[in-house]
């Protein structure tokens, strides 16, 4: 079993995606980027690696049919060693959350990881498959917001502040889990028609200011982040409007995974942290030039 073979598994490179959502609530919240944050952050990662090696854990037989070619049903990373990378991320992300936060950091990261554990074991193949999945994006972004630390909001006002990203993170998700069901053999045209239409919307909800005492740089880098995100995860879904076929949804749902970082530019722009926006966007090339490498789907 080589290195290359577990960051198939785990998805590696699509973690990048991971770290903007904890931005994002962090900056809505008001909470400076800090070590804590960055524990949060690695917390994150740690569970979305979980659950991407849990996938594979549980995908197992449909993979050995559909996607023959990944670790497991390859052979390449026993199905009991993908268990095993699941199990100690999810360890490693809750001792991360609880030293970055306490039980503070924890009241996000548990339940976190107990959806992501819901999701690949038994949601998964239901039709509360993609709201489980974009609620562990939504509990992502309140992660960032419950950092604690000297001004830090109370939970409940943490939720409320962070309420338009969550839930714009929080659709962008359910678009994604929406389409990546016909990632084999395509869908019909009205889904990807239908995705496209909602993010579209996504993308001039997160461009709107927070307030009307907004500088004139905070719309400028949220109108910027919206339109990188409609150029990469919009346009691979109108070419799936045009042409529905497995290979272009499954290009569509790559697009839309490595899409959300400007679309957490955006967010945490109009959360009126502009450098912190910009740093994201600098990143998202490079993330999707590792896409290329490892798929992230």
């Amino acid at each position: 079993m080589r290195l290359t073979d577990l960051a198939r598994l785990v998805r590696a490179p699509a973690a990048l995606s991971v770290p903007g959502d904890v931005i994002a609530g962090a900056a809505a919240a008001g909470r400076p980027l800090s070590t804590r944050t960055l524990g949060v952050i690695g917390s994150s990662i740690c569970l979305y690696w979980a659950g991407m090696a849990l996938n594979d854990y549980a995908d197992a037989t449909v993979d050995a049919v559909e996607r023959p070619d990944r670790p497991v049903p390859s052979g390449r990373v026993p199905r009991r060693t993908a268990l095993a990378v699941a199990g100690s991320l999810t360890a490693a992300g809750l001792v991360l959350a609880a030293a970055a936060g306490g039980r503070r950091s924890l009241l996000g990261a548990l339940p976190l990881a107990g959806l992501v554990w819901a999701y690949d074991l038994k949601l998964k193949h239901t039709q509360g498959g993609p709201a489980a999945m974009a609620g562990a994006r939504t509990l992502d972004v309140l992660a960032g917001a419950l950092t604690p630390g000297p001004g830090a909001p109370s939970v409940r006002e943490a939720v409320r502040r962070t309420a338009v990203p969550a839930a714009l993170i929080g659709t962008h998700t359910y678009t994604l889990m929406a389409l990546s069901r016909h990632e084999i053999a395509g869908a019909p045209a009205r889904v990807p028609a239908t995705t496209l239409a909602v993010s579209t919307a996504t993308a001039l909800a997160a461009t709107l200011p927070p307030d009307t005492s907004s500088a004139k740089l905070r719309p400028t880098l949220s109108a910027a982040g919206a339109l990188a995100y409609l150029a990469t995860y919009g346009a691979a879904q109108a070419r799936a409007v045009q042409e529905p076929s497995g290979a272009n949804v499954q290009r569509a749902v790559g697009a839309g995974i490595v899409g959300l970082m400007p679309l957490q530019a955006a967010l945490t722009a109009r959360a009126g942290a502009p450098g912190v926006a910009a740093a994201l966007g600098v990143v998202h090339p490079l993330a999707r030039r590792l896409a290329r490498r490892i798929s992230p789907t």
